[in-house]
């Protein structure tokens, strides 16, 4: 069990976050390191020793950010391919063994509410389609908690305008130019590569996305088909399309899930959806069979709770509080042992 943790701006503290009975893990990164910049030997030494000081192991570095040029297939891509490559060795003489990304053009995680009041007085994340189709982005867009940059408007203008006339295999072809370079520097590393699928699931401001279903996850798969070359598999992202079955997903990928992010989600209409709490009945996400999947696979990497809300009046980094990811690493861990009791019998 893993938790994450943004440094030590983050009102979450490693102390407390040891408090959480059965995380051993922490995943973390340089949020401070801009999009295509190498990540500095000495700086992960110092964040992975900062981590173990407090009694943990640095786990999962998420993410490197992957450069906006490196998506669109530029010349300068093979550059900041390189420097990439570079952190990623960094990182594996570090003895951090994988790397969560993602390949999202534009955005990162995206949300139209984030302060969704839910009946019980707590606030969660929200995502409306039709919010989206309605918003101006003339003026740009800020950077939200999960960005690596924002945008103003004239630069975000201009990066729509080459997305929108860019055909999804173009992305595609993109993503498999870059595996092909990055994978064997994982690989000598002792590195894996787990990719995080897109959230939402769909294509947004005319923009399309990939990796959005489970024939995505296997395409990824097969573009270089080494084992360093991985999923992180997010219920909460992959769970938003309804006609995503997720146990089924699990068990045809399995062997290639290098990390793991589990939380529910309520969808309330056509793309429209928010974050739950993490039990089954909060959400259309059958978190037991989930993990029943996860566990014939033979899973055994890191798994954290994913986003929560916020509950008993604190506040925070967006999705980001303390009290209900750790009662989603409480629920997640008996799920575990529950699954495994009964499989024992």
């Amino acid at each position: 069990m893993t938790f994450r943790w943004f440094g030590r701006d983050d009102a979450v503290t490693l102390d407390r976050i040891r408090q959480i009975p059965g995380v051993e893990g922490i995943v973390s990164s340089l949020d401070d390191v801009a999009p295509g910049a190498v990540w500095p030997k000495f700086r992960v030494a110092a964040l992975r020793d900062e981590i173990g000081e407090a009694g943990f192991k640095f786990s999962v570095a998420e993410s490197i950010p992957v450069h906006e040029d490196i998506k669109l297939g530029t010349p300068a891509r093979d550059r900041w391919i390189e420097h990439y490559c570079e952190s990623v060795r960094h990182l594996g003489e570090c003895g951090i063994g994988i790397v969560c990304y993602n390949f999202m053009p534009l955005f990162d995680w995206m949300r139209t509410d984030l302060e969704m009041t839910l009946e019980d007085g707590s606030t969660t994340v929200a995502y409306d389609h039709r919010i989206v189709e309605r918003m101006d982005l003339s003026r740009g867009l800020p950077k939200l908690t999960a960005w690596a940059t924002g945008y103003d408007g004239p630069t975000l203008s201009r990066l729509l305008a080459v997305y929108r006339a860019m055909d999804a295999e173009v992305i595609w072809s993109n993503l498999a130019y870059f595996l092909e370079r990055v994978v064997p520097a994982a690989e000598s590393s002792n590195v894996k590569l787990a990719l995080h699928p897109d959230d939402p699931p769909w294509g947004m401001f005319g923009v399309p996305r990939i990796i959005v279903d489970g024939h995505a996850l296997e395409r990824l798969l097969r573009l270089v088909d080494r084992p360093a070359n991985g999923i992180t598999f997010c219920t909460g992202s992959l769970g938003a399309l309804a006609t995503n079955d997720l146990p089924a997903m699990i068990r045809a990928v399995g062997s290639r899930i290098h990390f793991a992010h589990c939380r529910n989600v309520r969808i309330t209409g056509d793309r429209q959806f928010y974050e739950a709490a993490h039990p089954t009945r909060y959400g259309n996400l059958s978190m037991r069979e989930i993990v029943v999947a996860l566990s014939e696979c033979g899973f055994a990497g890191p798994m954290r709770p994913d986003h929560g809300r916020m509950i008993w009046g604190e506040t925070g980094r967006t999705a980001s509080g303390l009290y209900d990811r750790a009662l989603g690493a409480m629920y997640l861990q008996g799920l575990w042992e529950g699954v495994h009791a009964g499989a024992s019998r």
